[in-house]
């Protein structure tokens, strides 16, 4: 990618190497989903059993410390992804007669308090509605490339703008009518939508890619290919297969890998929002 020299967002709030936060752990649905995520990156479900019988509030201790030079340039790369992510979601909405509310980006290191509840490195890079905000501990994306084997700077470009699709679908309202269905619809079903949901996401990460290499000329040779790497690397299914041995399509929550590269290569293909309704077609 072709990033250095480019304008940083300044909606990154770095919390990394400080420790010592109040922590507000406990059960519900953020407790849930964070299971289901830590099982799925082949977390030790015992270990999420432990965090959430912790008492909310608990307080963890530990000093602050200096981000080394690699950090640095980290934050750094995010700081320019996320500030890509603005001006072409603020030109789209824009030109949709919408005002684009930029999101916040939170880099931390181990564990952190979300306003949808508490999350670790475990539970990956999300997004929470309840405050706008993306959040990401960056030793997923070395996870990625060490056990996934999603190589170069542009799949973690791909995660963080696929976290952004979130938020743009929060403003649309796709959220609200996906997450209402919750406890009137069958489990399955509902995971049905969630997939549809995460897969919109992905299609709208290739709406970004579209417009940041047109426009703004960001990409290099093999950065979609970085893309779609990380896409299939996440899929449910190959999860599924590295962490149990097996796949149970009823329980996923984010597709298939090849479901995952189709929409993202269609977003980036056509740069077209509209044609992005993943709930509106009979098979995915």
């Amino acid at each position: 990618m072709r990033w250095q020299g480019r304008r940083q967002s300044d909606n990154v709030e770095d919390r990394r190497g400080v420790s010592g936060r109040q922590i507000a752990v406990g059960g519900g649905i953020g407790g849930i989903l964070i299971a289901i995520l830590f099982a799925l990156l082949g977390g030790n479900p015992e270990d999420v059993s432990q965090v959430l019988q912790q008492p909310a509030g608990m307080e963890t201790g530990g000093a602050a410390r200096e981000l080394t030079a690699e950090e640095k340039q980290e934050g750094q790369f995010v700081s320019v992804v996320l500030a890509e992510t603005e001006d072409v979601w603020g030109d789209l909405f824009r030109e949709g007669g919408q005002t684009y509310r930029r999101p916040k980006l939170v880099l931390f290191s181990d564990q952190i308090s979300s306003a949808c509840g508490f999350a670790g490195a475990a539970s990956g890079p999300f997004y929470c509605p309840e405050d706008e905000k993306v959040y990401i501990d960056l030793s997923f994306f070395k996870q990625m490339q060490r056990q996934l084997g999603a190589q170069g700077d542009f799949a973690l470009a791909y995660v963080i703008a696929h976290e952004v699709g979130h938020h743009v679908q929060k403003q649309l309202g796709v959220s609200e009518q996906v997450m209402g269905q919750q406890g009137r619809i069958s489990e399955t079903e509902f995971n049905r939508l969630m997939v549809r949901m995460e897969l919109q996401a992905d299609f709208l990460a290739g709406v970004w890619a579209h417009y940041a290499q047109r426009t703004a000329g960001l990409l290099e040779a093999g950065d979609i290919e970085e893309a779609m790497n990380a896409a299939a690397a996440v899929g449910d299914d190959r999860i599924m297969k590295q962490t149990q041995g097996y796949v149970v399509p009823d329980a996923f929550t984010h597709g298939t890998s090849e479901q995952r590269v189709w929409w993202f290569t269609k977003g980036y293909q056509t740069g077209d929002p509209e044609q992005g309704d993943t709930f509106g077609v009979d098979r995915l």
